[in-house]
């Protein structure tokens, strides 16, 4: 069959993953709940999160699994850290509770590659995608997801020691994976008219 210039070929056209993107919405990971996806439902979720946008193939990022007693580990010396840190009551709770009501969680990991071809800019944006591919395909499997940061993710010495972050690493995202225990209301989305600027010539 041929196909006339500027028109969609019906065979590759995909309404039901179009529809999903269109439609999808985050999880507050604080709303899930066990279970969790097993080992080899998650390293299929991973193999689709590691499936992105990858200029030079340098793979700039890792993953680390946080089962529920590593979570429960770190609720503890989050409020340890946070404690000796003098971290405000309301803040330090925001990342203890992080790992202390999570059923799953991945700390995507941002590894700068050495190199002269590709700009660093462009390693940290395939890490953001590899955050939002692992949180689409959580959502698409069916889980809740929901993609969180804070002082966890961005205090350098508790995250080295958290998640074993060598020299250079930081964590781009906490995507929580669970059951959902609540459908969140619709939110605003942004106005398409004030983002979108057609260049006709």
């Amino acid at each position: 069959m041929e196909i006339a210039p500027g028109t969609v070929n019906p065979a590759t056209r995909n309404d039901e993953v179009l529809r999903f993107l269109l439609t999808r919405r985050s999880r507050p990971p604080k709303t899930l709940k066990a279970p969790a996806p097993e080992r080899a439902e998650l390293t299929e979720l991973l193999t689709a999160a590691a499936r992105v946008p990858d200029h030079g193939k340098l793979e700039p990022w890792r993953f680390v699994v946080l089962e529920r007693p590593a979570l429960e580990r770190l609720a503890g010396d989050a409020g340890a850290y946070a404690a000796a840190k003098g971290i405000d009551e309301a803040t330090s709770a925001k990342g203890i509770n992080q790992f202390a009501d999570s059923p799953l969680c991945v700390a995507v990991i941002s590894v700068p590659r050495p190199t002269d071809k590709v700009p660093q800019i462009e390693q940290t944006l395939s890490v953001g995608a590899a955050c939002y591919g692992l949180l689409s395909a959580a959502l698409a499997a069916g889980w809740g997801a929901g993609w969180l940061t804070g002082w966890v993710a961005h205090d350098r010495d508790f995250a080295a020691s958290a998640f074993g972050l060598q020299e250079g690493e930081w964590v781009a995202g906490l995507v929580h994976i669970g059951t959902e225990g609540a459908t969140p209301p619709e939110r605003p989305r942004p106005d398409m008219g004030q983002i979108i600027t057609w260049v006709e010539a």
